[in-house]
């Protein structure tokens, strides 16, 4: 009898997507099917035009979708139309505590304006105005909702920021804007605890049908906050939750945009481009395996297309356990084996390695070229749910 050793079947699909209303920030679809964008927001003086656009212009090359920017201040509202105008991709205006700006929000174009009802001056007030405006402009809402400035009338209620409380606290808002005629709106309830964040969204997935923007407040540092920022996205996404998301890192937000098409890549959610499979490391190892994998993931940052390489320590499991990838390594006595699909090429010296890798995966793009799209990137490579 023989054993079969060839590439193992594709893994299940993730599950199917919560229906949602459709909405749409400037070109970008939200809800309604439409693929999971990533977005991030500016860390700039929103007033300072020419930093926030070279900003805009970093994130947007490290794929983000849809940009925030803070308007705290008159000099940050007037420098909106010129933002606006000039951003590669939507620009979604920040508004807290004073109304006024979200007016000039949508004066400015901007492509979508989020408000925090619970700490904008009698914000209730003004939402048959600010419906009238965003109807008449095309201008999608969103509504959020933090814990650190939920309605101290639903702090009362509830005597903390409680999942219920967040969701109610979205809900209400949205029912106001809905007695105006007004349903471009997407909600966003954010808590610095994942399971909090998640329940909360569970409440508004089987309440409405307006699409939902993922975020955990407050992550925390780029290690911390994406560890809990993934271990949110993927329940809820993996329920077909959710519809845009941002991961909130002290980090740069390149740094954010990275960590959310991952966590989407991870899912297949979206097209994979560059996964490094590399093992941890024991005591077999005779290579720094860490400094190997971090010069391999620098060499293949922005190669074009699709592809799985496998950095492995030893030779007792590399082609084994990295079959799946399009080429690798598997390394011993100061050599390493490349192979592609699990296939031994050549042996080289360890100072070659990240060299021979390039050169295959350059022979690999123009089969790929040649055959079309599919035949790199592993078996889940172009797969979009």
């Amino acid at each position: 009898m023989t054993t079969d050793l060839g590439m193992p079947e594709l893994p299940p699909k993730t599950p199917e997507r919560r229906p949602t209303r459709r909405i749409h920030v400037g070109d970008v679809p939200v809800g309604g099917g439409a693929p999971v964008s990533v977005q991030t927001m500016t860390t700039t003086l929103t007033a300072d035009v020419d930093a926030t656009l070279r900003q805009i212009a970093e994130v947007t090359a490290a794929g983000c979708d849809i940009v925030r920017v803070a308007v705290p201040s008159q000099d940050d509202a007037d420098a909106l139309p010129a933002i606006a105008k000039k951003s590669p991709i939507p620009v979604v205006a920040d508004i807290h505590f004073q109304p006024r700006y979200v007016f000039a929000a949508i004066d400015a174009g901007c492509a979508a304006v989020r408000v925090n009802p619970g700490n904008i001056k009698r914000f209730d007030d003004r939402v048959a105005d600010i419906a009238k405006a965003a109807s008449a402009a095309g201008v999608p809402i969103r509504i959020g909702v933090n814990a650190g400035s939920l309605d101290p009338r639903l702090l009362a209620k509830h005597g903390a920021a409680t999942p219920q409380a967040l969701a109610e606290s979205a809900l209400w808002e949205c029912s106001l804007f809905e007695e105006h005629g007004f349903r471009d709106l997407k909600i966003a309830v954010k808590h610095n605890d994942p399971m909090t964040m998640v329940a909360a969204n569970r409440i508004l997935a089987k309440a409405c049908d307006y699409p939902l923007h993922l975020g955990v407040t407050e992550a925390g540092p780029a290690f911390q906050g994406s560890i809990k920022s993934a271990v949110a996205f993927g329940i809820l996404l993996a329920e077909g939750i959710g519809d845009t998301i941002r991961v909130s890192l002290s980090a740069p937000p390149v740094e954010q945009v990275k960590a959310g098409i991952h966590i989407l890549q991870s899912l297949g959610l979206r097209p994979r481009k560059l996964e490094i499979v590399s093992c941890p490391g024991c005591g077999r190892l005779q290579v720094d395996i860490h400094r190997l994998a971090a010069q391999v993931e620098a060499a293949f940052d922005g190669f074009p297309h699709p592809l799985r390489v496998a950095v492995m320590g030893c030779v007792v499991n590399g082609p084994g356990e990295a079959r799946e990838a399009d080429l690798g390594v598997s390394c011993g006595n100061g050599k390493g084996q490349i192979f592609r699909q699990g296939r031994v090429l050549r042996t080289v010296p360890e100072s070659r390695i990240v060299e021979a890798l390039l050169d295959e995966a350059l022979k690999l793009a123009e089969t790929t070229d040649d055959a079309g799209p599919t035949s790199v990137g592993g078996p889940n490579a172009g797969d979009t749910p």
